[in-house]
């Protein structure tokens, strides 16, 4: 331990001080949530609506999909529009047409330029001025009333099965019938006025709204704040310095550490297979099949953005509407990444063990598999009965679909998942605790255990919020599951995993290995952890909230400057041993990782980071093309490295097909490639475009979305969408011959694993 000190206590300072940065940013959200009011009034007196009828129509949202449906503050699906943009956009012109018609007996457009510009100033002034008193009450002009009314009649018929917005439903992909019931929809409308409210509503003794002047609306001077545009400025500089910090860090410190001689044989294959790990055949499979599915959703998902309500002709849209492919999408995504980590876990903790299970670990394997798939198979059926608006509504959050992104399963199925991770956790100690009983150096397998125990339990702070809870306080807990439990701790797992099994095969030293985890987990936990914010900019909070995201966020992408010599590190390990040919294309995924790692979360991640440039660009495609290309880019492949890994290891004489390896694994970055380079970046720049010099309302109305060309860039991904899952099948075909196929006769020298006892 004394060797590695000064490296364990940077890393516990930086985690003490990024969590207390943290936390105090989460009680600072808490006490400035936009006000929801108690009553929104005329000043006749009559009643709007209530604080009651706002939250049933957050619930209302909720049902319909939420976050799949459209987006609120720029965070959901990306096809039918962002609601608060939408929605303020709309409520202002009807507003300046009710005035003109009031006070000219014209159209609007028909009123001199002068007068459209005092009307403009006016409405400016209405909107933006905060009218919340002391009791809770917004009074509304008569004429505000109106509008608003306008607005929700054109929501009601939307949401609804009005054969006049027919196609307006199609071209946002939205089934007939999204919200059946009237008195839903009605109570729907209510929550957009509040989210547009608080987008346009100046916060008391602040120049912003209560969104930080977010969505870009010129009509209510919705435009990046003084601090908006300092604190993006700023995070270019603290990228800069943060590079040349780490540069010269690197330089000073780094110790060239003598490489052991390699093992005449790989030191896994040794032993035999425990009964635990001859079980995690299924867990492989159960990774490849939910990525195939997972695969062919994203396909089915994304032809609904140029058929609307069809599939090739076929109207799908009333059993299987987007908002529920792309929930599933989803899901499964975190499903089968999920699982290929499990397994890896439940592989190496054995080999921790001394080559042992521990009493009844089999047994656990085997519970902890058809957990999930209990957990699958019920949450699946949850999301489908609730879209379908089947599931009795009281029990829409519980059972069927939460709403929110990422987290679409229901409550009971997150608490299960979290019940299955927990006992993942408990299989994982019960192999590791043991270990430290042994002698030798134990803080490799420390910082793993550390890892191992946040992966465990983190995905609980998701359940720290309600149906009803505030959008905003839900937002900061969802980004602690989204960001800070996959981001950042899967990180610092796969990294320690990687290290502890390189260094356990004798090609690295385990001096190396460790001081690489340590290094590697305190650079990902400083911008990581208080980098969740930068997810917040738009969402509720202050500028204080603002800064700090972007100060931090803009330190996560120090660290990826390093993946192109990590690449390398792995892709020589291959010619350490020739038994290190049989795992030469679980270290190709781990490049690939390396790879994604700097492109898709450092390049893409950044284009998205600087509050400046998230002002525009959030709720745009060019999200998702970070998404894509940081969720599979880095823990997809992650997850498929660690399964072929295993797959290697609990299969005998176990040999690659080099021609499947080869297609799957140039199949799923070329697809990749392709998906991001002819349709997710060319649409995502031009909506950028429209955003900047119209408002992110036109970049996301249908107006501009079924353009032509915008069209034809859809169709142009389905040719990156095939390339993919051809490697994507060609994975799953490897893995399914590995587990019962009959085996080639592995090379001499190749290393196969001991018969099982």
């Amino acid at each position: 331990m004394r060797e590695y000190k000064k490296l364990w206590w940077l890393l516990l300072a930086v985690l003490a001080i990024t969590f207390a940065v943290l936390g105090w940013s989460g009680v600072e959200i808490y006490r400035q949530v936009p006000p929801i009011p108690q009553k929104v009034v005329t000043p006749s007196g009559k009643l709007l609506m209530t604080q009651e009828s706002i939250l049933d129509g957050q619930t209302a949202w909720q049902s319909t999909g939420g976050m799949q449906v459209g987006s609120i503050w720029g965070h959901g699906a990306y096809q039918a529009p962002d609601w608060t943009a939408d929605w303020l956009h709309r409520e202002l012109m009807a507003w300046l047409e009710i005035a003109a018609q009031e006070e000219a007996g014209v159209p609007f457009s028909q009123l001199s330029a002068d007068r459209q510009a005092a009307l403009k100033e006016q409405l400016k002034t209405e909107y933006r001025t905060n009218t919340l008193d002391s009791s809770g009450t917004v009074t509304v002009s008569e004429r505000r009333a109106a509008a608003m009314a306008e607005t929700s009649d054109y929501y009601v018929k939307l949401y609804g099965d009005d054969p006049a917005f027919q196609k307006t439903r199609s071209n946002f992909a939205m089934k007939e019938g999204t919200l059946p019931s009237l008195e839903r929809r009605e109570d729907l409308t209510k929550f957009y006025f509040w989210t547009a409210w608080a987008a346009t509503t100046q916060r008391p003794n602040a120049d912003v709204t209560y969104t930080n002047n977010w969505p870009h609306e010129p009509l209510v001077g919705n435009h990046p704040s003084a601090a908006n545009v300092l604190w993006s400025l700023a995070s270019v500089v603290f990228l800069i310095a943060g590079i040349g910090f780490l540069v010269w860090l690197w330089a000073f410190t780094q110790r060239h550490e003598p490489e052991p001689e390699a093992p005449k044989r790989d030191p896994l294959t040794i032993g035999p297979l425990t009964p635990s790990q001859r079980a995690l055949g299924k867990y492989l499979l159960m990774v490849v099949a939910l990525f195939v599915a997972q695969v062919l959703l994203g396909g089915f998902t994304a032809h609904y953005t140029v058929e609307g309500q069809t599939f090739y002709g076929i109207d799908v849209s009333q059993w299987f509407p987007y908002s529920l492919t792309r929930t599933w999408h989803l899901q499964t995504a975190l499903f089968w990444i999920a699982t290929g980590f499990l397994a890896a876990g439940l592989f190496l903790a054995p080999v921790i063990n001394g080559g042992k299970d521990p009493k009844y670990q089999k047994l656990g394997v085997d519970v902890l598999f058809w957990a999930l798939i209990v957990l699958v198979v019920g949450s699946y059926i949850g999301n489908f009965l609730a879209i379908k608006h089947i599931m009795p509504e009281h029990l829409n959050f519980w059972l069927g679909h939460q709403g929110y992104e990422y987290l679409e399963l229901g409550r009971v199925w997150q608490i299960v998942k979290f019940l299955g991770l927990a006992f993942w956790l408990v299989l994982m100690l019960r192999g590791m605790l043991p270990a430290f009983k042994k002698g030798g150096d134990k803080n490799l397998l420390a910082l793993l255990a550390a890892s191992t125990i946040a992966i465990g339990l983190f995905y609980g702070t998701g359940l720290f919020y309600g149906e009803r809870t505030h959008i905003t306080i839900m937002e900061y807990w969802r980004w602690w599951v989204v960001h800070l439990w996959v981001e950042g701790f899967f990180e610092v797992f796969a990294t320690t995993a990687l290290a502890f099994i390189f260094s356990t095969m004798g090609l690295v030293s385990r001096r190396g290995a460790t001081v690489a985890s340590l290094a590697a987990a305190s650079l990902f936990m400083l911008g990581g952890v208080p980098g969740t914010l930068h997810h917040m900019y738009y969402s509720g909070t202050t500028t204080p909230i603002m800064a700090i995201g972007a100060s931090f966020s803009a330190l996560e992408v120090v660290p990826l400057i390093l993946l192109g010599h990590e690449a390398w590190e792995n892709w020589r390990l291959k010619t350490r041993a020739v038994w290190m040919e049989a795992v030469k294309w679980p270290l190709m995924c781990f490049v690939a990782v390396a790879f994604w790692n700097m492109l898709g979360a450092g390049v893409f991640g950044f284009l998205v980071n600087p509050p400046l440039a998230l002002f525009y660009i959030q709720g745009l495609n060019t999200t998702p093309l970070h998404a894509h290309a940081a969720l599979f880019g880095v823990y997809g492949f992650l997850a498929l490295g660690f399964t072929m890994l295993v797959l290697r290891y609990i299969v005998p004489g176990f040999v690659f097909n080099e021609k499947l390896m080869r297609t799957g694994f140039w199949g799923l970055n070329l697809g990749l490639v392709l998906m991001i380079f002819t349709s997710l970046l060319p649409i995502g720049l031009i909506q950028f475009y429209a955003s900047v010099t119209e408002g992110m309302w036109y970049a996301r109305s249908e107006e501009f979305m079924q353009q032509p060309l915008l069209q034809t860039l859809r169709w142009v991904r389905t040719f990156g969408d095939m390339v993919f899952i051809v490697g994507a099948l060609a994975m799953f075909w490897q893995v399914v011959t590995g587990l019962f196929g009959r085996q080639k006769q592995a090379p001499a020298g190749y290393g196969v694993p001991a018969a099982a006892e």
